[in-house]
């Protein structure tokens, strides 16, 4: 199925550098970026790019570099990325709950030349955690704090831009006009199958071709007041959130950590009317006992996936938190984020069971073994063709091959139905992964943390059901001979060692793992037992 609408965020706005020239022309003073006491007009916005890009420049940041951004949600990690993207250099955003070990992975393995950091997030020093870690990363030159207090040999924000001034706006503008569309915009890492994170490349052309299409399918508006509590490390959080809302002339406001109470004082106290997240967020805020005490009159649009959703949630939606518009769509980092999405007309049912149609100018069929396109309604892997398929993994083409096959199509492991209506709906996930409160958490990746241990044998690690979270992680883990293991202690010391998503909510012991005659584990055998429990 494949998406029939037009498309023109690639050939109408060229390159993100070109993005920020073009949206303070068309929007000028209306405001772009609120937060907290910073508010900065389309005009403003592009003034503190040319200073952050000019500061780069004078870093020594040179075209196609890899810049990394390690923040919570905020102005400075917009302007950062924008001005990344002005020099023509890379974006390689990391998660906030990444810990020092994973963090040096991607930056090691993305060859990170600057690292945009904080000192001081949620009580955290991420900086000292990498320091800890004691990773070999000969390129890492630069640390900056995108905000708060710097330490050690880390710079402070306005330091760093103040540096910016001693580049010509003339320099700045020619490297800003240098960059193509087609030049690698950023590298997004997801994790695998491997147990070690892996970067999707995408380019200028598809984030914009992407997510301008994504915008006009949801109906973001010039007048929308968006509250981005996804975060910006994430796809979704960056590209449907703050590139999306530059590129319609919407007005962002980052919200840095995900806070029921903070997010609901926002809404009400700055009448916001976009308000995208996983079906937990919409969960959580459902459950609050003060619900019909908030004034939640000014929103207009949800934008949900990444679970199943009951029908009866969509419903509780417009009922209870006044949304005029909900969709629910379907994509992963190798595709650019987005493949399938339900259009704004579409019924509560459709919403809720399925994850809509192709996106326009992409390709989706669900097929055999044999790579065969099935009848409609016959479940099958999930492919995905066209523009927005990555342009490979980072250094890895042995992996790029097993996922893109030599006629384009990108394998994604997912099991779906197709309807008559080349509506999807997904049935299964990759293979093991499972998703905690809108993370994809991949066994194998937490499997080799647990090894770590010197109690630990062998482990195994399943997704179960959670109300709250969507799902959590089971570890079943066998024993050293001789050894005892603590269930308490062996989730402490995993969540010293991984992003708290991930961290097994429940250990259970066992003897031994059901194998099969390959002597690979039958994980489906401990999902029987995680449901039957």
């Amino acid at each position: 199925m494949a998406g029939d609408e037009g498309t023109r965020g690639d050939l109408e706005l060229g390159t993100i550098a070109r993005l920020v020239r073009i949206a303070a022309e068309r929007h000028g003073t209306r405001d772009a970026i609120v937060d907290g006491d910073t508010t900065l007009s389309f005009v403003e916005l592009a003034a503190r790019v040319r200073r952050a890009a000019g500061a780069l420049i004078h870093a020594g940041v040179a075209p196609g570099d890899r810049v990394a951004i390690w923040g919570a949600n905020s102005w400075q990690w917009e302007v950062a990325a924008l001005g990344v993207h002005s020099v023509g250099a890379v974006v390689v955003p990391i998660n906030t709950r990444f810990k020092g070990p994973e963090a040096a992975y991607v930056l090691a393995k993305s060859g990170a030349r600057l690292l945009f950091t904080e000192c001081d997030f949620l009580g955290a020093d991420l900086h000292a955690s990498l320091r800890a870690a004691d990773a070999s990363l000969p390129r890492l030159g630069r640390v900056v704090t995108l905000r708060g207090p710097a330490r050690g040999d880390v710079l402070e924000w306005s330091t760093f831009i103040e540096e910016g001034a001693r580049v010509p706006d003339e320099e700045a503008q020619g490297r800003a006009e240098a960059v193509g569309p087609h030049d690698l915009g950023d590298v997004i890492f997801t994790s695998g199958t491997t147990g070690h994170p892996k970067g999707a490349l995408a380019t200028h052309a598809q984030s914009l071709r992407a997510f301008r299409d994504w915008a006009d399918v949801v109906g973001l508006r010039p007048t929308d007041r968006y509250l981005v509590a996804l975060p910006y490390f994430h796809t979704f959080g960056y590209k449907a959130g703050w590139l999306a809302a530059l590129m319609v002339g919407a007005t962002v406001f980052p919200q840095p950590t995900f806070e029921v109470d903070d997010i609901l004082v926002r809404v009400a106290r700055d009448r916001i009317t976009v308000l995208p997240g996983p079906p937990a967020l919409y969960q959580t805020l459902l459950a609050r006992p003060d619900l019909r005490e908030r004034d939640l009159s000014s929103l207009r649009l949800a934008v949900t996936g990444a679970a199943v959703i009951p029908v009866e949630l969509i419903h509780r939606m417009r009922r209870e938190l006044a949304f005029e518009t909900i969709v629910t769509g379907y994509g992963l980092t190798e595709a650019t984020g987005v493949s399938t999405m339900c259009r704004a007309g579409d019924d509560p049912e459709t919403i809720a069971s399925t994850s809509g149609r192709a996106i326009p100018g992409v390709e989706v069929r669900v097929v055999d073994d044999a790579g065969t396109e099935l009848p409609r309604g016959e479940p099958g892997e999930i492919v995905v063709r066209g523009y927005s398929v990555m342009r490979g993994y980072l250094d890895d083409p042995e992996a790029t091959r097993a996922a893109i096959d030599e006629a384009g199509w990108l394998h994604t492991g997912d099991v779906g139905v197709m309807d008559p209506r080349g509506y999807l709906r997904i049935t299964d996930r990759k293979k093991d992964m499972f998703i905690v409160g809108g993370f994809n958490a991949y066994p194998a990746e937490i499997e080799r943390v647990i090894l770590q241990h010197d109690a630990i044998a062998q482990a195994a690690v399943v997704g179960a059901p959670d109300e709250r979270l969507g799902e959590i992680g089971v570890a079943f883990v066998v024993p050293r001979a001789g050894r005892s293991v603590d269930a308490g202690e062996l989730i402490a010391f995993c969540r010293e060692r991984m992003a708290n998503f991930k961290v097994p909510r429940k250990v259970v012991l066992v003897p031994s793992l059901p194998m099969n005659a390959t002597g690979k584990v039958q994980k489906f055998i401990l999902r029987e037992k995680v449901r039957a429990s």
